[in-house]
């Protein structure tokens, strides 16, 4: 219920137009009649609509619209930076997703007067883009770097193109001709000042220590760049760790008299060659156990005696129990490399969750386990090569074999041979996976560059950032809790070259202010391909060489690690936003950006200025099939956008809904959870537009021969009901502006539909038809109807044009008086002055005892009755004294809402009331002045058929004679000069 909290009114019961049988008006009358006239169809045959769309974007400047805003005087400016699509693939609906949410954001923010600063980009190097140029080439195996990356580049463009037409078709505003695209000169220059700045203030290092690595891309990458396979099946096994020195305090226990090991599992046999140590967790509890079958003692975690016992199939029996802190400067033997010894080492990453206790450690291939070698000293060779297969120093048996596959079998063959295997098992685990080539990673030791990101401090920055919705923080915050490093070298050419040259013989990298200038000079004006075609005496200056201490030019070679593309993407601040502050209202992106773009571009940006690119982010759901599956060819659910708006080769099973179908099912989802799309939601976006269509149709009908700026009437001297509704108008233009500014656009789209539907459509149409079709055509009560019609045509057609924009445009083409279009003539324009809300009470206590009324008569035609309203002397008696001064009328505004034929208005039921008379009782409650004035009012409703007859021309129960006109409708005709 509007204004009060009451279950009556114009969205109750009776607000719901009965729609009537009439006889055909008769036809002597029906040329005097003012039925509604549009040009504007109730709805588009689907072929059509795409053309139509298409004709709207040329006529009302689509594209030259973001130009023409560019140009306005005003000091306001939003900005929302592009995330980069990433420009390997056709669009979809993903995309459709993100570009219309920024679309409808940067339209509304444009129609309340702001300058909107929107820079599309795209994502143009990586790994990505390189395998699917390259997989279109024969030999691509023995491509030059220089033929790769043109290959690479020329892919990119030819995405960008696909995406960019699709993304204009969908009608997303931009200044196309000028976006941006990591690959421009200009921008590779930003990002290597942001590299540089970066490392001069410690936060770019250098090192040797395990990364993440795709042997099937033969490069290191990111954690944002995996994608964990939750039934990855891994070769695991349980094996002993001879013991070479008993810890002191065990050798009571441990005396060397049965051999002692100590127990380990792994999933991962392939690292065992690497092993340096054995960790132990020194807080937790750990027993000496004897196997009663063989006499072996084995030492591992107590809670995990039994767990092992069972799996191995071995009865142990516990002869002494120890805290791990005990089984200090023991040692034991390598299980596969002769006078190799592994230390006992405490360590707090050890857990007790699954396995013995007993954690193999091989610092080449874990993040914890390089930790343990870094702090003890020890080595971190890593045996293991770029392509995943073992070195020279991993030993003739082991040389050139797969890690992952024959690797991994000789390894376990070696520990058998040993005697070193208790058993092998499958084990299934989730494993991470290199997101685009879909193989297993591995970890490996290698020299990479890192951010510090520990030392960035970003946390503090993001807790001071807006975040919609508010929950995904704390996922980004958890994120970057975890993430002390980031690993940014790429083993590839496609990309921005990390400017560093090396030293032949000592391997000493060199990078200073001066190297730095002189190679961001060069690649500003020609790009990076310049890193890989120059000779180096044209990158690097002898000057340079000099300042740093050496001597030639040719002692140096050029790095040959690119940047990682989410260093490539989270530098477009540096690029794209404008001004001192370089600093975007808003970032709005999906959800896996919270572990992508959102990120690298924070740490960028707090690492090289200590503040956030971003004031607010915005984070959206996926799409799914609309059952909430993924989409997939093989299921066959795929949606193209394509097709969406121009349907498919058969017609009948994929028709064509235009654009703004696809615009209205983003702005309906709930974009903050998974985003369901398929040709029920395709329907019923299409049905809600149809239905929005003709409550516009009937506005536009109505206003034939209107012009608002002569003959609108004021406020003050309109029907109550109107100004009623102007005041609903002036309520729900707040509550949709509200809406837009919290990113909330089903709630735009839930207060359109529910004021369309409710507010126009089943309340103020039904009630003012009469007025518009059977008044005088300039009669200022109908006039006044007019006035609204055209003021709820205009903010609802702003409200919905950042959403629908051709439909908007469409509109603005058919009103019968001349108005410029929709996106530059700016926002709603809702009077404050037509907010009363005293009028509340008026009208919806007028709507209670309609309620009433249309109750009592139930399916039967409101227009054969009369209403006798009895209301006690008070407040409420009062206000409907203002909506019908005289006893009995028949053209009151109260007798107009209460949708009869004649109302009477009585304080006291009259003396010859019938006995069978149908009365309905009621109260209502007035609450005016924020409650300071409370008063309820009993009332009764007593419908009586009317004793006169059908007026030919209006169909209302007025007349003396059904042959001739009712007196209003007579006084019409002899005004328009008719007999």
């Amino acid at each position: 219920q509007l204004g009060s909290n009451r279950p009556h009114g114009p969205a109750g019961r009776g607000a719901r137009c009965r729609r009537r049988k009439c006889s055909p008006r008769d036809s002597r009358y029906r040329d005097t009649v003012l039925l509604p006239h549009s040009r504007f169809p109730a709805q588009l045959p689907g072929r059509l609509q795409p053309e139509a769309e298409l004709e709207t974007q040329q006529k009302c400047g689509f594209s030259e619209l973001y130009s023409w805003q560019r140009q306005r005087k005003t000091k306001q400016e939003f900005c929302l930076h592009d995330g980069p699509p990433y420009a390997n693939g056709d669009p979809h609906v993903g995309h459709a997703l993100n570009k219309i949410l920024k679309d409808i954001t940067n339209r509304f923010y444009m129609m309340r007067g702001y300058k909107v600063h929107y820079m599309p980009g795209w994502d143009c190097h990586g790994l990505p883009i390189e395998l699917k140029a390259l997989s279109e080439v024969k030999g691509a195996e023995n491509l030059s770097p220089m033929e790769i990356r043109r290959k690479a580049r020329e892919f990119a463009e030819r995405a960008i193109e696909k995406q960019k037409s699709a993304f204009i078709r969908w009608g997303v505003m931009a200044d196309w001709a000028n976006c941006y695209r990591t690959f421009d000169p200009k921008y590779e220059a930003n990002q290597l000042r942001v590299f540089y700045k970066m490392y001069d203030k410690g936060f770019i290092y250098q090192d040797y220590k395990p990364v993440f690595w795709s042997p099937s891309a033969k490069t290191a990458l990111a954690e944002a760049e995996l994608e964990y396979n939750e039934q990855h099946v891994s070769r695991s096994v349980y094996m002993k760790f001879p013991l070479l020195k008993s810890p002191p305090k065990l050798t009571s226990v441990i005396d060397g008299s049965s051999p002692a090991s100590a127990l380990v599992w792994t999933t991962q046999p392939w690292t065992v060659p690497a092993n340096q140590a054995v960790c132990y967790m020194p807080d937790s509890a750990y027993s000496i156990v004897k196997c009663t079958t063989t006499g072996e003692h084995f030492i591992l975690a107590a809670d995990r005696v039994e767990s092992t016992a069972a799996i191995l199939d071995m009865q142990f029996e516990v002869m002494s129990t120890c805290k791990g802190a005990d089984l200090v400067d023991g040692s034991c033997a390598h299980p596969t490399i002769p006078g190799r010894v592994s230390p006992l080492l405490p360590a707090n990453h050890v857990t007790m969750a699954k396995g013995t206790g007993l954690v193999h450690t091989a610092p080449a291939h874990g993040m914890e386990d390089y930790s343990v070698a870094s702090h003890h000293q020890l080595p971190t060779d890593c045996l293991v090569d770029e392509g995943g297969f073992f070195t020279e120093a991993a030993g003739p048996e082991l040389q050139n074999k797969n890690v992952l596959e024959e690797g991994n079998e000789a390894v376990i063959q070696m520990l058998q041979a040993a005697g070193s295997l208790l058993k092998e098992e499958k084990y299934v685990h989730s494993y991470p996976y290199d997101w685009r080539t879909k193989k297993p990673m591995i970890i490996r030791a290698s020299k990479q560059w890192f951010v510090n990101t520990a030392s960035v401090k970003a946390t503090e920055v993001l807790k001071k950032v807006k975040v919609i919705p508010t929950s995904a923080v704390n996922r980004m915050l958890e994120m970057l809790d975890r993430r002390t490093f980031w690993c940014i070298s790429r083993q590839r050419c496609w990309g921005v070259p990390i400017p560093v040259f090396y030293q032949k013989n000592t391997g000493e990298c060199l990078i200073n202010s001066d190297t730095i200038t002189d190679v961001i000079k060069i690649v500003e004006q020609q790009g990076t391909d310049a890193w890989w075609t120059l000779p180096i005496e044209q990158l690097l200056s002898k000057e340079a060489v000099a300042k740093a201490g050496g001597h030639d030019v040719l002692d140096y070679v050029k790095g040959q690690d690119v940047l990682d593309i989410w260093f490539d993407s989270g530098t477009s601040w540096a690029h794209v936003l404008e001004g001192a502050e370089q600093r975007a209202d808003t970032y709005l992106e999906g959800k896996d950006q919270l572990g992508g773009w959102f990120q690298s571009s924070l740490l960028t940006s707090v690492a090289a200025r200590k503040k956030a690119p971003y004031k607010t982010l915005v984070v959206h759901g996926f799409t799914l099939g609309e059952k909430g599956e993924k989409m997939s060819k093989s299921i066959g659910n795929v949606v193209d956008p394509d097709v969406v708006i121009n349907g498919g080769e058969d017609h009948t099973k994929d028709p064509p809904y235009g654009a703004d179908v696809l615009r209205w099912w983003v702005a309906e989802s709930n974009v903050f959870t998974e985003v369901l799309i398929g040709p029920v939601v395709l329907n019923a976006a299409r049905d809600d537009i149809n239905k929005l269509r003709n409550t516009l149709r009937f506005m536009l009908g109505n206003m034939a021969g209107f012009n608002p700026e002569t003959d609108s009437i004021p406020a003050s001297e309109m029907y109550i009901v109107d100004q009623y509704m102007l005041h609903l108008l002036q309520d729900y233009g707040s509550k949709v502006t509200e809406a837009y500014k919290e990113y909330d656009y089903s709630k735009v789209v839930r207060l359109l539909q529910a004021f369309c539907s409710r507010n126009l459509s089943n309340f103020y149409f039904t009630t003012v038809k009469d007025r518009l079709y059977c008044e005088e055509e300039k009669d200022p009560k109908r006039r006044s109807c007019q006035t609204v019609l055209a003021e709820a045509l205009d903010v609802v057609v702003r409200s919905f044009a950042p959403i629908l924009p051709h439909l908007a445009e469409e509109v603005f083409q058919h009103l019968p008086y001349k108005k410029e279009g929709v996106f530059r003539t700016g926002w709603i324009n809702a009077s404050s002055t037509w907010k009363k809300p005293g009028i509340e009470e008026a009208i919806e206590g007028a709507c209670a005892m309609r309620d009433s009324f249309l109750g009592s008569i139930s399916g039967k035609n409101a227009l054969e009755y009369e209403v006798v309203i009895v209301i006690e002397p008070g407040l409420l008696f009062e206000l409907m004294e203002a909506l019908q001064a005289e006893e009995t009328s028949s053209v009151s505004q109260l007798n107009e809402i209460m949708m009869a034929s004649q109302t009477t208005l009585l304080s006291e039921l009259p003396k010859e009331t019938p006995a069978d008379a149908n009365i309905t009782k009621g109260t209502f409650l007035i609450n005016l002045e924020g409650g300071d004035i409370r008063e309820e009012s009993s009332y009764k409703v007593i419908a009586l058929p009317i004793a006169k007859a059908k007026c030919p021309r209006c169909r209302r129960y007025t007349s003396d004679s059904s042959s001739t006109p009712c007196p209003r409708c007579l006084k019409v005709i002899a005004g328009k000069g008719s007999t």
